[in-house]
């Protein structure tokens, strides 16, 4: 079983994570600025910050992967190619010769493919403030594609065009660049099944150095 480490675990995204590895039989420490929200979540709580390296790098030692669920909330949706740096830097502080845990990001779904051959991102009829977000997190994966894969073994999951919370399925389609959609031509996906899909790359290490996405 893996040891984790797991930066917003107490996001609609991050709650999910976390009860999926749990009961799964991994060792997870959620890594919060307020411990008192997962008193009571059977998970190790530990005090630290995404934006601090160091607080990273103490959240990073002795563990097989980090996992970044963090977003902006209200917030500037900037933060998050400040959390994959923070994330990247963390890791690496140590130094080349002790061993380095994998980093897996909860990505967005605005830098995928259509069937089309557009971008998500581009569709006229997004809101401002959600394109600026997908913006964010298409820059967050810009830098972690600058990270050579030998340096930090890093993934990045997109979600489905539309996600939710809904029912655990365990069943769901994978791609890399290309926005999964059904015969409807829906893409689409259960907050829980994307919990599943993220705890499976943690177990199968199926996507080192690559983003992928998942829908039905």
């Amino acid at each position: 079983m893996a040891k984790i480490a797991l930066f917003g675990a107490t996001g609609t995204i991050g709650t999910r994570v976390l009860r999926e590895a749990l009961d799964r039989g991994h060792e997870v420490t959620a890594v919060v600025r307020d411990p008192e929200k997962l008193a009571d979540s059977g998970a190790e709580v530990m005090l630290g910050d995404v934006l601090d390296p160091h607080s990273v790098a103490e959240a990073a030692a002795g563990r097989d992967v980090v996992v970044s669920a963090v977003g902006p909330g209200a917030g500037d949706p900037a933060v998050l190619v400040s959390a994959a740096k923070s994330l990247i830097g963390g890791v690496c502080m140590p130094g080349p010769d002790l061993p380095r845990p994998r980093v897996i990001v909860v990505g967005g779904a605005g830098s995928l493919r259509t069937p089309e051959g557009s971008l998500v991102r581009d569709a006229p009829d997004i809101a401002e403030p959600v394109r600026a977000l997908m913006q964010a997190h298409g820059e967050a994966l810009d830098f972690l594609r600058t990270v050579p894969v030998e340096e930090v073994r890093w993934s990045c999951l997109s979600p489905a065009a539309q996600i939710a919370p809904g029912a655990r399925t365990g069943t769901y389609r994978l791609a890399l660049d290309d926005l999964v959609v059904d015969e409807d031509g829906l893409s689409r996906v259960s907050a829980e099944d994307y919990a599943v899909a993220l705890v499976d790359e943690i177990e199968r290490d199926a996507h080192s150095g690559k983003r992928f996405t998942i829908g039905y």
